[in-house]
Parts: C-alpha cells; structure tokens; sequence
C-alpha cells in the first residue's frame, strides 16, 4: 500500500486516482502511524513551503517520514512535496525537512513568466533513474510553480534531471530511495502516468 500524506495541500485525490489509473494501491492519510506501516510513501504539495512544512510537523508526521526513508521504503515527493526536501527556501523562512536533501530552493528569475505554468521538458542526468524507465525522448510533463530546486550546492549525484525556464533547475531529485519530481506526474498524461508506474513498480519489488 502506497500512502499519499495529507498535509493539507495538493491534489490529494488526482495523486490516488492516478496511482489506481496504474494499478497501485493508494490511500490518503495524515496518521503517523498509518503513513510509518505503508510500503511506500508520496508527498504531494501545491502552494506554500512554509504552509506545507509546518503542516508536516505539527501533524507529527516528519518523523513518520524520516523513519519511512531510513528504512529503505520508497519515497517520492510532488511539486512542493520535492521543495520540502530542502532545509531553505526563499520563499519562507521555515526549516524544511531535516537532512533529506543538501541545497536550496529559490524563486524562478523575474524574466520569465512566474509562476511557470505548463508543459515542459527534461534534460535528463541520470538515466538509470528507475523513475525515467519506458519514457521516450521528448517526454513532456506539467510544472505549476514559481519557486524550485537550486542545483548548485546539491550533491550532483542527487540531480536527475533539470529543467529550463529562465534558469537551469533541478526538476527531478534521486538519492537512493529518495525521488522528487517538481513537475506533477498526476497531471502529465501518458508520460506522468509511466513515472508513476515506475514508483509502484519499485514498491512491489520490495
């Protein structure tokens, strides 16, 4: 069973219903101990870093998570679910959660339209990323967002794939059983839905 954490922001049901699209098991919870007995977790995020992290820990589920990754299960967060991730971001000065990720997240540059809000594509780094496998060349997916992973001061192994608009950023975060997406597989039609059938299939090989 695949748990979707409810911190109160997102596309909460889109997520499941896209999970069910590829044949996952998904329920939506904000119990901690739900989300610590799930085989997989996913953290989705529209809106606001600080809302988001502050939901995330008030709930008590930050330690849910922590003890989810250090457990080896797969885990994968969406949009601002990807941004937590980091302990800064320019757009609060909340703390992040602790540890998942070295870096930052900044604001899109004033040159382009922001918040970026549309179809894009990735250039990718790391092929063998399992979340990358049966996607052809050219694949595009769905970002809305104004703010986004800085690749510089992150690990280079933990980048991907980056993006660009205005800027180069990193669009897609992998370390070990940590994946992030800034675009939303659960709006990207055949190519999200293949992201996330790559996530299930990590969890049904344990």
């Amino acid at each position: 069973m695949i748990a979707i954490i409810d911190c109160g922001i997102g596309n909460l049901r889109s997520v499941q219903k896209a999970l069910e699209a590829v044949g996952a098991a998904a329920l939506i919870t904000d119990e901690p101990a739900t989300v610590s007995a799930a085989d997989a977790l996913i953290l989705p995020g529209v809106g606001a870093y600080g809302d988001a992290v502050a939901s995330v820990k008030a709930k008590g589920l930050d330690q849910a998570i922590y003890d989810t990754i250090a457990g080896g299960k797969p885990f994968l967060g969406i949009c601002v679910g990807l941004q937590m991730f980091f302990e800064t971001s320019e757009e609060s000065r909340v703390v992040g959660l602790r540890g998942i990720t070295a870096g930052r997240v900044v604001r899109l540059p004033a040159t382009v339209k922001v918040p970026e809000m549309g179809w894009n594509t990735l250039d990718v780094k790391r092929p063998e990323c399992p979340l990358f496998n049966g996607l052809t060349d050219g694949a595009r997916f769905y970002f809305a967002h104004s703010y986004c992973a800085d690749p510089a001061g992150m690990d280079p192994a933990a980048v991907a794939a980056t993006t660009s608009y205005g800027i180069e950023y990193c669009s897609v975060v992998w370390r070990d059983n940590v994946y992030g997406t800034q675009f939303h597989p659960e709006k990207s039609g055949r190519d999200g839905l293949q992201v996330l059938r790559n996530f299930a299939q990590l969890v049904a090989l344990g």
